[in-house]
């Protein structure tokens, strides 16, 4: 039975294949054979597939895939229930609608249903088709991303492969340093050994920082970077605040620099100051290489400002928010300057140099500690936390304290960086109405030995308590902004090049030959300008004069003035607005001949110029000696200084007796001879107007502010108080100044 079955399955199988062998070696095919039935089961579905797949190629090739055509399936009511299910159709959009769905895509990548369902309406076609256009089309955009990234990395590759080549190369000729000859195998190139020894001295400078922190944090440090990288989340919730400036606000600004004590740095704050320093310093290099659109100009076109949606975007870290009423202030201003970079980084970082160099601005400054002093007998690296007081030369402004940290570096090429920081929020008893972010210069040598600087101001400020007169001035930023300590730093300049001069300019009228005399003489007239700038500004505690609300006035005891006996001083000054350029203030003030107009105690006689001594290209910079013809006062000299620049002018004179100034004059010490500095600060009213070249117009709105300002002795003795005829005269003194110095000066210029 089993044989029986084997048979019957064998010779079924034989049938089968001799059937199908009959077929295939038949020259005649059969299409409608049923076992070789080639044709698709919808005819117009066949066709467009393959007329999908000619598109295809065409797309493939205009690099346009997949974003003209796109699949959309038959619904139910469309198919026959008695036919196979048919397949996908294809649907060619429409020029008009590829290039609505382009535009759209600019700035919709990702549409939402119902932005779906608004296309779909205005185009005609079906949401779903919307969809798998869009995505098709950023399938497409990261394809080409991909390749144009591919083809940039592959530049890049060969652009290495090259400069390694070339180094190879340069290796194998390179020569020993020593003898000439070819290098050993085992020896450094040039390039390598400069990159070696300056790897060295970085790594040495990272190692004294960091023995710096350790030595203040009372704990070992592994490296100065590690610091750098804390987060700042992580700081203690005392020191978040002051990060790059920021403090605490209130108060009215004044109580920073009255403090009874000095302020005290917990061991904890001195890490947090270096890196607080470290990153200010980075931060001012930025901002003096930075242009447009982080710098852009003033409305006046006076200076460059920051562009403070740019500076937040650019420096997000430890900007923090201002309160109510606190404004910022910023500038940029550069200049060459007739001093080498060293000589200005010493003055720079000798705090008492840096306030007697910028007396104008800076009534007070001290420094509180030091915590690093530089390395390599230079002040790279050094780092101070000083206290310093800014004014304007008026009781009417008050003054900006701050709290702060300097930090100075050397950088590559010989470019020096000197910045401050603000660091109030070390002094939590202390309140600031002022701030100051990262602000400095950047020094450039130049080959003439001269340097190029670029000084930067940042500071945040509120200023609603300025006086009405004063208002506009410091509103638009030039009484402390970067255009004036650039042009009080190139006017000190000018004048230490002539104090150290040799030869004697033309021009001026001196009766001392030798170069001891005529020093003695600018280093007395610095000593008088000092006084007057100190003791004029509102860093000193003034009381409003008994019937007159405009002037202020003041006493000081003598005792600590060298050269001169316990006595008592009364200063009196005030400030006023003139409607005349401050050109012609200042030309009217410092002409000896028209001296005896507003001088009171020249009694109407004549003034004679014994001494002429220049001090700058400008012919308005000079020092002069006086001597009126009046009999009364023949046993005195009047010194007299005149400086002006674009941002202020300032005419200051004292009485001299005549012996000392006799000892001056032969070379003898200045700082013994006894000054009560007076005389008058000429700012303008307003920023300068500037043409489309940049070139100044005219310095103002058009007015004058003008401060007067008397130093008087009032009484000789020891124990002296203040009587009260003092009070009438000077009052009665200022006020005939005033009247006749308004009356000369608005008077038309015939």
């Amino acid at each position: 039975m089993i044989h029986l079955l084997l048979s019957v399955e064998l010779m079924f199988l034989d049938s089968c294949l001799l059937q199908t062998a009959t077929m295939f070696n038949s020259n005649v095919f059969d299409p409608h054979h049923p076992m070789l039935d080639m044709s698709p089961p919808n005819n117009s579905s066949g066709s467009g597939q393959v007329r999908r797949r000619e598109e295809d190629d065409i797309d493939a090739k205009s690099g346009g895939t997949g974003m003209e055509t796109i699949d959309v399936p038959f619904t139910d009511e469309q198919q026959d229930s008695n036919q196979r299910p048919r397949k996908k159709g294809y649907h060619r959009h429409t020029t008009h609608q590829i290039h609505q769905m382009e535009l759209f895509y600019k700035h919709c990548p990702h549409p939402d249903d119902k932005q779906r369902k608004e296309l779909s309406g205005e185009l005609g076609l079906a949401p779903l088709q919307i969809k798998f256009w869009f995505q098709n089309k950023r399938t497409q955009m990261k394809a080409q991303s991909e390749r144009q990234e591919n083809a940039h990395l592959k530049a890049e590759n060969e652009k290495l492969l090259v400069e390694n080549m070339r180094y190879k190369e340069a290796f194998s000729k390179a020569t020993c340093t020593t003898c000439g000859g070819p290098a050993s195998p085992g020896e450094m190139s040039y390039d390598e050994q400069f990159m070696k020894l300056e790897n060295a001295r970085l790594r040495e400078e990272i190692e004294r920082i960091s023995g710096i922190v350790a030595k203040y944090a009372g704990k070992s440090t592994t490296s100065y970077s590690s610091l750098l990288s804390q987060n700042y989340n992580q700081m203690p919730s005392s020191s978040r605040a002051f990060d790059l400036g920021v403090g605490n606000y209130g108060g009215d600004g004044n109580d920073l620099l009255r403090s009874s004590l000095p302020p005290i740095l917990a061991d904890a704050d001195k890490p947090i100051i270096v890196e607080v320093a470290v990153a200010a310093m980075e931060e001012l290099v930025r901002l003096a290489r930075a242009g447009h659109p982080l710098w852009v100009l003033s409305n006046n076109h006076n200076a460059e400002i920051l562009n403070e949606e740019e500076y937040l975007r650019v420096f997000p870290r430890g900007t923090g928010s201002k309160p109510f009423g606190v404004r910022s202030e910023s500038s940029r201003d550069s200049a060459i300057i007739m001093m080498n970079p060293a000589n200005l980084v010493d003055m720079l970082m000798n705090v008492n140099q840096w306030a007697s160099f910028f007396c104008h601005i800076v009534s007070k400054a001290s420094t509180l500690e030091v915590l690093s002093t530089g390395v390599a007998g230079n002040y790279n690296g050094a780092l101070q936390v000083i206290q310093a007081e800014f004014q304007l030369p008026t009781p009417l402004v008050s003054t900006r304290e701050n709290y702060l940290v300097r930090y100075c570096k050397q950088h590559p090429d010989g470019i020096w960086a000197v910045v401050d920081v603000s660091l109030d929020n070390l002094r939590p008893s202390t309140i600031s109405r002022n701030r100051r972010r990262p602000s400095g210069c950047v020094i450039q040598p130049l080959p003439s030995g001269y340097s190029k600087i670029t000084w930067v101001e940042h500071v945040e400020v509120d200023d609603r308590a300025v006086n009405s007169i004063y208002r506009p001035l410091v509103g638009s930023g030039l009484p402390f902004g970067a255009k004036r300590w650039v042009a009080t730093l190139d006017r000190q300049c000018e004048r230490l090049a002539s104090s150290m001069a040799s030869i004697i300019p033309a021009g001026d009228i001196c009766p001392v030959t030798d170069a001891d005399g005529r020093k003695s003489i600018l280093n007395l007239a610095e000593k008088m300008v000092m006084g007057y700038c100190t003791g004029v500004g509102a860093s000193s505690t003034w009381s409003t004069l008994v019937g007159s609300n405009d002037i202020r006035v003041m006493t000081r005891n003598g005792v600590d003035e060298p050269g001169r006996d316990p006595s008592l001083v009364l200063s009196a000054a005030t400030s006023l607005w003139l409607p005349v350029p401050p050109k012609r203030v200042f030309d009217f003030l410092r002409d000896a001949n028209s001296r005896s107009q507003w001088d009171i105690l020249s009694n109407g006689g004549l003034t004679e110029e014994l001494v002429h001594i220049a001090n700058g290209r400008n012919p308005g910079n000079y020092v002069s000696i006086l001597r009126n013809n009046n009999a009364e006062t023949t046993n005195m000299v009047v010194l007299q200084e005149s400086c002006t620049d674009s941002t202020g002018s300032y005419v200051i004179y004292a009485p001299v007796d005549v012996s000392a100034m006799n000892l001056v004059l032969t070379g003898g010490d200045p700082s013994y001879v006894a000054l009560l500095p007076s005389g008058f600060a000429i700012l303008p009213d307003g920023p300068p107007r500037v043409n489309n070249e940049g070139l100044i117009l005219e310095v103002g709105g058009g007015g004058t502010l003008l401060t007067v300002a008397f130093q008087i002795l009032a009484n000789s003795a020891p124990d002296a108080k203040l009587t009260i005829t003092s009070v009438p005269t000077v009052r009665d003194l200022i006020k005939c100044t005033i009247e006749r110095i308004s009356s000369a000066v608005m008077d038309p210029i015939p």
